[in-house]
């Protein structure tokens, strides 16, 4: 299984010009099977894909609507093994503790990469290694 970051959902929505390139590889990446990603992927997707200053912002309902569509794939909820685990990733690996929470809680999906534009590419994080799917 493959975990979802954030940046994979909201380059799939970008109506900016100069990130269709991006938007076509991130719904080839979403039209695949064998994803997962977690509540805070989907939380995070909401506040970016809504912010008003957002250039190609959405509204409200349509947020609600993708974040549904989006829930086709398992998704892991936040606990507080999730958050124990990333507190300790965030310091080994040097993270942010949001960065270290996507790490941990693709873990606790049993996924050996996430998909991400944010992340070291090619970095192995004991066992969970990271991709870009924009390189």
């Amino acid at each position: 299984m493959r975990f979802v970051d954030t940046n994979v959902l909201l380059y799939a929505i970008s109506g900016d010009p100069a990130e269709q390139d991006k938007a076509k590889l991130a719904n080839d990446v979403l039209a695949g099977r064998d994803l997962a990603l977690s509540v805070q992927v989907l939380q995070e997707f909401y506040v970016q894909a809504t912010r008003p200053s957002r250039q190609d912002a959405i509204g409200h309902q349509q947020a609600v609507w993708l974040i549904e569509s989006f829930r086709r794939f398992p998704v892991q909820d936040v606990t507080s093994g999730i958050m124990l685990a990333a507190l300790d990733a965030s310091q080994r690996f040097q993270l942010s503790y949001l960065d270290a929470a996507i790490i941990e809680a693709s873990r606790a999906m049993g996924c050996t990469h996430v998909l991400s534009e944010d992340l070291n590419d090619g970095q192995d994080y004991d066992g969970v290694l990271v991709a870009n799917p924009f390189r």
